[in-house]
């Protein structure tokens, strides 16, 4: 039994079907078969942004029919349904399913239509980099990097397989999501702290 991430070979490829069978005390995600420690816990400035996020997306999406879930939360990405050998398991901060024959219970199988993640030192390059790819290939529709520290969002949109860079955000200004019409976050709710 796998109980410590310190006992698996991290030059290795595993499979969803390994990552199930881990009892490993804190979070670890799959890129492509590689292990990724999710260690140590945001800071209180991330979730502070992840909390505000939540709210706003929360109280725009009652009653539609699209859900928000919050991380730790696995998306399974597949590139169909019957995809069987799944080597990329991600636990996005914050995401939005708006196909909800997606949802199972054990998390997400597929991409879900929007993401947002908000940058941690200890995950900033697999946010910015690992994870930008791994959205874009498996055609998540919306990808936001919000970086709680400098207060600025950048917004990506997937257009014609590839993301298209929307801006740069910050304080003062309201993003639109794209995928969800109507919905505008206004960053001073966002990054303000009482």
């Amino acid at each position: 039994m796998i109980t410590d991430i310190n006992q698996l070979d991290l030059n290795k490829s595993y499979t969803y079907a390994d990552y199930i069978t881990w009892q490993i005390d804190g979070f670890v995600e799959l890129i492509k078969g590689k292990i990724f420690n999710m260690t140590p816990a945001p800071k209180s400035a991330h979730q502070f942004v992840s909390g505000n996020l939540y709210g706003e997306i929360y109280s725009f999406l009652k009653r539609k029919p699209c859900r928000l879930f919050s991380a730790p939360f696995d998306v399974r990405f597949v590139k169909s349904i019957e995809d069987k050998e799944i080597s990329t398991v991600l636990q996005p901060d914050l995401c939005v399913i708006c196909d909800i024959s997606k949802i199972d219970d054990a998390g997400c199988i597929g991409a879900p239509d929007f993401i947002i993640e908000i940058l941690s030192e200890s995950t900033k390059k697999k946010d910015l980099h690992n994870k930008f790819e791994v959205y874009e290939e498996f055609g998540v529709h919306e990808y936001w990097i919000v970086d709680p520290i400098s207060q600025i969002v950048d917004k990506f949109v997937l257009e014609n397989g590839k993301y298209a860079f929307k801006g740069k955000f910050t304080n003062g200004d309201k993003v639109a999501v794209h995928t969800l019409p109507g919905l505008d976050i206004d960053l001073d709710d966002i990054f303000f702290e009482s």
